[in-house]
Parts: C-alpha cells; structure tokens; sequence
C-alpha cells in the first residue's frame, strides 16, 4: 500500500470511477457481501454503477447532480446490520488504499452518513408476514 504522503486526493472523474470500480470488484468477490453485489450484477449493474459515479462525483466534485439517492440498498446490500457495516468497512479500507486528502476522509464521512440513514430506514421497516 502506498503511504499517505504518495497517495493523491480524490479529484477527477478517474478518481470516481476507480472508488466505485475497485470497491464493487471487491464487494462481488467478498464472502459477505458477494452473492448480494454479484445477484445485482446480474440484474443491472450497468446503471448501479452510472448512479454510484454520478452520486459521488456530485458529492464529492461538485460535478452535475446525482439522481435519486446511492444508498447501498437501492442494489446491493442485504438486509442485516452486519452487512452494512461490513460495507462500510470495505468502503473505507478501499478509499484509503487508493487516496488520502480531505476529499478521502469526506468521502469516508458520506458513507458513513449513508450507513446512517440505511440503518434509520431500516429500523422503521415493518416485517411482512
């Protein structure tokens, strides 16, 4: 891994696209969260990914405006506290080992935020009999 003081800050539209490329190839390959983010693949991970760049790019690069919200849930993520903290993790884990700068830590702090609001969601849920 590369130290801080090599990595470069988030800062471009490559910078997007290497995040979300790199933490959905791990995500699919993880032994939690896989059968999730490989069930979304197959149903259309074409537009999870176009939603997830244009999410962070808005959110992080001031760059157009994100359609809808890029919580985890809209594809990928099952419905247990694990999961999503187990996410999260992977989520921080991975921009840290390709940035570090304001634009990382805030990009950790949104997901954070995300986790947040999912967990929120999630809680008010009513189970269906």
């Amino acid at each position: 891994m590369k130290t801080s003081a090599t990595r470069p800050d988030i800062c471009t539209e490559g910078d997007i696209k290497t995040l979300v490329d790199s933490l959905c190839y791990k995500a699919t390959h993880d032994t939690l969260l896989g059968a999730s983010f490989a069930a979304a693949a197959r149903i259309h991970w074409p537009h999870y990914l176009t939603s997830q760049y244009r999410y962070w790019s808005c959110s992080l690069l001031g760059a157009g405006t994100p359609e809808g919200e890029a919580l985890p849930e809209q594809v990928a993520l099952p419905r247990g506290g694990a999961h999503i903290e187990h996410w999260l993790q992977l989520f921080s884990s991975t921009v840290e080992e390709y940035f570090a700068g304001s634009k990382a830590e805030q990009a950790k702090q949104l997901a954070g935020q995300m986790v947040t609001r999912l967990k929120a969601i999630r809680s008010r849920e009513l189970p269906v009999d």
